[in-house]
C-alpha cells in the first residue's frame, strides 16, 4: 500500500478485546454479581475457570484455573454457570458496530477480533479517534466495556490492546514499535505459549532484544516454521493481513501442563479451557465443524492423536465436550505421564443459516 509519493504507507490496525467477557456479561444481567468476586464456569467435577471478573483477578483467579485452586486462592468466589448463546448474541451485536467502520474484520474468538481501518467506512483519517468511538458505541449498545490497540500491524495491535486494561487504549507507532518490542520479555509475546517461552529462556533468550539477535537461519533451526515469524516479530514487522471471512482447514489449541498428568479428571479439567476456546473461534466466525481430534503428548515426547468425525457439524458445545471425553477415556491409565494436551476441529465450513451479515460484507 503506497501514498502518492510512491512511499510504502502503514496500515491502520486495530484490536479489539472485550474486558472479563463472559464474567462482565453475567454481572451485568445480574446487578447482585457487579463489585463481586465471579468465575464463569463449573465449581466442581470438570471445574475450570473460563473467564473470572477483574474483583477476581485481584486474587490471582484467572481463566483456564482448576476451580478448586482458584476456590482456594478466593473463598468467597461465586461460580457461575457459562451461557454461550447469550455470549455469542452480545458478540454478534458487537460485530454489526464493527461493520459500520470496515469489512475488514478478522474474529479470533466470541469477544476480540482484528479490524483493518485503513481504508474505513467513515472516512476517518485516524484510527485512534475511531477505536475510542467504537469503545463508547460497544458500550451504549451493550453496556459493557472494551479495550483496544492500534498499531501497523496484527502483533503490535495484539500488544497494545494489553497496555491500559479495563477499559483502556493504547498506541505502538512505527516509530516505537520496534523499541517497544526490544524491551518486552519472551513470554508476553502473543504466539509465544509456556513451552516455546521455556525453550526460548534455555536458549538465552530472555526479552525482544535477545530474539533480534539471534539470526534467521538460528531461529529456523530451532523453532521451524515459527522461526520466520519470530525473526519477523522482534523487529516490529507482522506482515499478516486482516483476513475476513477465512475458513480455516483447522483451528486448534493445546496446553503443556507444569506437571505430568497420570489421572482422567485432572486431564477433561484441562482440555475444558481448550475446548471453549476452539469452539468460541467457530461461534465467532459461524462455522461448523465435523471431525474433533484429540493430541497427546507423553512425558518422553512421544504423541498420539485420536480422531472421530461425526455426519453434521457440531450443534453445541455440549457435543464437543462430549466428543473429547469419548476420546479421552480409552487412554487412561496412560503408559506415562501426560504432559501436553490438545484440541483441534477440522473439516470446517461455513454455517449457511448463521452466516452474520458483516462476513457477507467482506465477500
Amino acid at each position: 500500500m503506497t501514498n502518492d509519493e510512491g512511499h510504502e504507507r502503514p496500515r491502520k490496525i486495530i484490536h479489539i478485546d472485550m474486558d472479563a467477557y463472559y464474567a462482565s456479561v453475567e454481572q451485568r444481567d445480574n446487578p447482585e454479581l457487579c463489585g463481586k468476586p465471579i468465575a464463569v464456569g463449573g465449581s466442581a467435577a470438570r471445574g475450570v475457570v473460563a473467564a473470572a471478573s477483574y474483583e477476581a483477578r485481584k486474587f490471582g483467579v484467572h481463566s483456564a484455573m482448576p476451580s478448586v485452586t482458584a476456590k482456594r486462592k478466593c473463598p468467597d468466589l461465586i461460580f457461575v454457570p457459562p451461557r454461550f448463546d447469550v455470549y455469542k448474541a452480545v458478540s454478534q451485536q458487537i460485530r454489526e458496530i464493527f461493520a459500520d467502520y470496515t469489512p475488514m474484520i478478522e474474529p479470533l474468538s466470541l469477544d476480540e477480533a482484528y479490524l483493518d481501518v485503513t481504508h474505513n467506512l467513515k472516512g476517518m483519517e485516524i484510527a485512534t479517534e475511531i477505536a475510542l468511538e467504537i469503545r463508547a458505541r460497544i458500550k451504549a449498545v451493550t453496556g459493557l466495556i472494551a479495550s483496544a490497540g492500534i498499531s501497523y500491524n496484527k502483533f503490535l495491535a495484539k500488544m497494545a490492546s494489553d497496555l491500559n486494561k479495563p477499559n483502556g487504549q493504547a498506541v505502538i507507532t512505527p516509530r516505537n514499535g520496534p523499541a517497544f518490542v526490544e524491551a518486552l520479555p519472551v513470554k508476553k509475546f502473543h504466539g509465544v505459549g509456556p513451552a516455546t517461552a521455556d525453550k526460548m529462556h534455555r536458549l538465552g533468550i530472555d526479552t525482544g532484544a535477545d530474539l533480534k539477535g539471534k539470526t534467521l537461519e538460528f531461529l529456523v533451526e530451532h523453532f521451524g516454521k515459527s522461526g520466520p515469524y519470530f525473526y519477523g516479530i522482534a523487529r516490529g514487522i507482522d506482515e499478516r493481513q486482516v483476513k475476513p471471512n477465512r475458513v480455516r482447514k483447522s483451528v486448534g489449541a493445546e496446553d503443556t501442563f507444569s506437571q505430568d498428568l497420570h489421572a482422567f479428571e485432572p486431564a477433561r479439567e484441562g482440555l475444558q479451557p481448550l475446548i471453549e476456546k476452539v469452539w468460541g473461534y467457530c461461534e465467532a466466525n459461524g462455522i461448523g465443524a465435523k471431525t474433533v481430534t484429540l493430541k497427546v503428548k507423553y512425558a518422553d515426547f512421544n504423541q498420539i492423536t485420536r480422531s472421530k468425525t461425526v455426519p453434521t457439524p457440531l450443534a453445541a458445545i455440549a457435543d464437543l465436550e462430549e466428543i473429547v471425553g469419548l476420546l479421552l477415556s480409552p487412554i487412561f491409565p496412560p503408559r506415562k505421564g501426560i504432559r501436553l494436551l490438545g484440541v483441534s476441529l477440522s473439516s470446517l465450513e461455513r454455517r449457511a443459516a448463521g452466516m452474520e451479515p458483516q462476513l457477507r460484507l467482506a465477500l
